[in-house]
């Protein structure tokens, strides 16, 4: 793959690489893109996401499988964004390894996926992840993806 330098992917071409829509789109930006090699999603957690209703109502936290969903949207949208717009592709997550939560994320951050390649063999990605706020690693994984042919 190419080591290009993009400044961001906006929401628009996130919603035109990846299938999943509201509930589900778990990042609203990607910058700092080298080609499949690095990239940072930013998801701005707010109140009015319908997890809170029932994840802690009373003290809302961002659920971890949420975060997790989030790095994996991010990796994706990276390798996504340079296949042809005739290839009908999809990447479906196949591996959650090294899991770590440390904090919370709550209504007011702006997290940060943190996500860089360690491995890609054929049609399969291997990705070191880390969801940050501010400075503050709060969650961590490895994550590996496989295309998969036709859309989802």
């Amino acid at each position: 793959m190419t080591t290009e330098t993009l400044e961001a992917i906006e929401i628009r071409d996130i919603l035109r690489l990846l299938p999943h829509r509201y509930p589900f789109v778990m990042v609203d930006r990607i910058i700092d893109i080298r080609g499949d090699e690095s990239g940072v999603g930013i998801k701005n957690v707010t109140i009015n996401e319908p997890q809170f209703l029932g994840h802690f109502p009373e003290n809302p936290v961002m659920p971890g499988v949420l975060m997790i969903e989030g790095m994996a949207q991010t990796a994706a949208a990276l390798v996504l964004r340079l296949t042809s717009p005739s290839e009908q592709r999809a990447m479906f997550l196949l591996t959650i390894d090294q899991a770590k939560f440390r904090k919370p994320a709550v209504p007011g951050d702006r997290l940060e996926y943190h996500v860089r390649k360690f491995a890609h063999r054929r049609t399969m990605w291997w990705y070191r992840c880390e969801a940050k706020v501010g400075a503050a690693l709060i969650a961590e994984a490895d994550l590996g993806a496989m295309f998969i042919e036709g859309k989802s």
